[in-house]
């Protein structure tokens, strides 16, 4: 089993639309000790998962999904890319390890590892996902996109219209489930394995804090 999810504290940002910072409130009673604590922070925030209702008022929210939803074999999609730089169709092209209809398409760029953490520069840095890349996925009918990037180029900014929002208008749209802010996508590289995004049940909700990760089927 391999933990694909980022750490989250108290220094997290979530992104730019909203930068909104995690609260923790910690309750203590003695004489002896007990301690419970309490989170504020953007669903949107780490490593999560994207419903339609985050880009469509009608849309299907986190009480729709279920966890096969957001489970299935890997597709791992290898790219190398620099800061600010667009996954293309023709990069998903070259990158294609075969991906089948119901597949989980993985893309990894290594931009998590090396960034989370450094915040604003994670979000207005990374590579993102062109239109052209989000429509070559959409054709590969894969049940859920995983990124370890910040796929969406206009999310950078703190002023963006719901219209500009493409890339998650056509994946979400076309019924395929985003899940954002993955780690460690490397060590799924020359593996047969299965991914997870164990979601946070929230009802009715445009997303879900998650816990990402994959079962190798020949470790």
């Amino acid at each position: 089993m391999i933990d694909l999810s980022v750490e989250v504290s108290t220094e997290t940002v979530g992104p730019p639309s909203t930068n909104v910072k995690v609260g923790i409130e910690r309750f203590h009673r003695g004489p002896g000790f007990w301690q419970v604590s309490s989170i504020h922070a953007s669903v949107h925030t780490g490593t999560h998962i994207d419903t339609p209702l985050h880009c469509y008022e009608d849309g299907s929210t986190t009480s729709d999904a279920s966890l096969q939803d957001l489970s299935g074999p890997v597709a791992l999609f290898e790219l190398d890319k620099k800061p600010s730089e667009p996954v293309t169709w023709d990069d998903l092209e070259t990158a294609d390890p075969g991906i089948r209809e119901g597949d989980v398409a993985v893309l990894a760029t290594g931009w998590t590892d090396r960034m989370w953490g450094t915040f604003p520069r994670y979000y207005t840095e990374s590579p993102y996902l062109a239109e052209s890349g989000a429509q070559w996925l959409l054709t590969k009918k894969p049940t859920a996109v995983v990124f370890d990037f910040f796929e969406e180029e206009c999310a950078r900014k703190t002023d963006f219209t719901s219209e500009e929002f493409v890339v998650h208008r056509i994946l979400l749209g076309g019924g395929v489930y985003l899940v954002e802010h993955a780690t460690q996508l490397h060590l799924l590289r020359n593996t047969s394995a299965t991914i997870y995004a164990a979601f946070y049940k929230l009802a009715d909700c445009d997303g879900s804090p998650a816990r990402l990760f994959a079962i190798l089927e020949d470790a």
